[in-house]
């Protein structure tokens, strides 16, 4: 078992993950009956994304010998309704310039095919842009 979840009403969750004890809460969006002081379980999915995409980028990073170390990503997240759902998800990743373009395009294609990217359902439309500054 990877994590555990307890329900702790008001529309908020607890998880744990259950290796390191790091803990995560989420609130239902003010959108949908919730605070919105936490991050929402779809606000989840969009980071899970994100995150996936730095740190699948870092282990090719370190591989290839290069360093993208303060790279950072923004994300949007559309909502549609009927049914409700994350239609699409923006991602905005700022790197490090490198020396050499192949290394740019080598680590934007290891971003873009990141395992979360890869088991999102393809009717979410994903808008990914890579700014190397």
């Amino acid at each position: 078992m990877t994590a555990q979840i307890e329900y702790k009403g008001n529309l908020r969750c607890d998880a744990i993950h259950l290796q390191s004890g790091s803990k995560f809460e989420t609130d239902a969006p003010t959108d949908n009956h919730g605070k919105g002081e936490r991050f929402s379980p779809t606000d989840s999915l969009c980071v899970a994304l994100a995150t996936c995409m730095l740190t699948t980028m870092g282990i090719k990073a370190n591989d290839m010998g290069v360093n993208i170390d303060g790279a950072k990503a923004g994300v949007t997240k559309h909502m549609a309704s009927d049914p409700r759902r994350v239609s699409g998800i923006d991602v905005a990743v700022k790197l490090p310039k490198q020396k050499e373009e192949k290394t740019q395009i080598i680590l934007e294609r290891t971003g873009t095919n990141c395992p979360v990217a890869k088991s999102i359902h393809p009717d979410i439309k994903l808008n990914i842009s890579y700014d190397w500054e």
